[in-house]
């Protein structure tokens, strides 16, 4: 067997770490030996039960920050991996184990990138950071968000950042992402009178109540989208009601839904909606609400431009900018001004069983992320 490239020795060395959310297992400490030994000042921050890691060479600006997280979901049935997920086994040239792709190859990739850039420009403009977390794949609390009003608290602004998502589908950087959709969910509790189903007279069904109204919700339009971002979609996610027996009208009915919202929607004006909605079907219902994150955009600047360029340069073909999937913790950081862009591996078998990731893949992420250093910092 060749010699194993340092990208794929350090990634192996972070899928080891058994890190689930919202343990970090030891990954941060790696990696901030790894900086420190770069000139790295190294600033660990423990927030509740949240391990984050802020490190940052030089003071001045511009600030290019890469963003990620050490955490990873449960490895869920053992029976169904062909490989131990925390034992990470190379088979044909892919990286087998949990974190694979999402994303302890992107963190490896990033430490490489950043060894090289440093060395051959010791003098480089500018500042590089890291901010990881252990809690991006949880509830998200007490990691970036946390690390951010920090940062805010003490005026230390990031220019640029690149988010190390999986980012890819069909090969190593043909799609990042340079934005995404804002999430809101609504938890809702229509109240009604339970009884028995032979005398409706005598009860009030919730779920007879809200099926107009949730009838209609489902078929709003909120907006059109633009140019970036597809229009806002609604989805009900999980929806219970009653005892379990057929002869009882259920007293109470329990509502989850969704939004993903582009920017032509603000997360305040689908509340109301929603509100003015069920008010004129006269439910007798309460609402919480949690929202996850606005929706941010890059559309412009010269973060997407270098990486757009590196991409090209290394790869040989061009990138498309997205701003389709998921949350990701860029909207934590998006607020403060930066320019966000999320660049990583293919995304096909993250949070699966068998998660992999080509390891030529992450030895072509490492040169990628060093040409968008080199592009913004020399």
């Amino acid at each position: 067997m060749s010699q194993l490239s340092e990208v794929t020795q350090l990634a192996m060395d972070l899928i080891a770490r058994e890190s689930v959310t919202p343990e970090d297992a030891g990954c941060q400490q790696m990696m901030a030996e790894y900086l420190g030994q770069l000139g790295f000042d190294i600033e660990p921050m423990v927030f509740e039960d949240t391990t984050n890691l802020w490190a940052r060479r030089n003071q001045s600006g511009p600030l290019f920050c890469f963003a990620g997280h050490t955490d990873v979901v449960p490895a869920g049935n053992l029976s169904h991996w062909h490989t131990p997920p925390f034992e990470p086994t190379i088979i044909d040239g892919v990286l087998h184990g949990r974190g694979a792709a999402d994303m302890k190859g992107s963190l490896a990739a990033m430490l490489v990138a950043t060894k090289r850039f440093v060395n051959k420009h010791p003098e480089h403009k500018g500042s590089i950071a890291y901010l990881i977390t252990s809690d991006e794949e949880g509830p998200f609390i007490n990691g970036t968000t946390r690390v951010i009003d920090t940062l805010e608290a003490r005026n230390e602004k990031i220019t640029w950042c690149v988010v190390g998502e999986p980012s890819s589908t069909a090969k190593l950087g043909d799609i990042i992402k340079n934005g995404r959709r804002g999430s809101l969910t609504g938890d809702l509790h229509v109240h009604g009178v339970q009884g028995h189903v032979a005398y409706p007279h005598l009860a009030e069904n919730p779920v007879h109540s809200a099926a107009p109204a949730l009838a209609e919700l489902s078929q709003m339009h909120w907006d059109n989208g633009n140019e970036f971002f597809p229009p806002t979609s609604f989805q009900i996610a999980n929806i219970e009601a009653g005892t379990g027996a057929p002869n009882v009208i259920p007293g109470e009915l329990h509502v989850q839904f969704n939004f993903r919202y582009c920017t032509e929607t603000h997360a305040e004006d689908l509340k109301q909606r929603v509100h003015n909605l069920f008010d004129k079907y006269g439910l007798n219902y309460d609402i919480s609400w949690v929202h996850n994150g606005s929706p941010f955009l890059t559309d412009h600047g010269e973060l997407l431009s270098a990486t757009c360029s590196a991409i090209e340069a290394v790869t040989g073909y061009a990138t498309d900018p997205q701003t389709s999937g998921g949350t990701s913790d860029g909207r934590f950081i998006a607020p403060t001004g930066a320019e966000v862009i999320e660049l990583g591996p293919i995304n096909a078998t993250i949070h699966k069983v068998n998660e992999c990731v080509s390891v030529a893949d992450l030895d072509t992420l490492a040169d990628c992320y060093e040409q968008i250093m080199e592009r913004l910092l020399c």
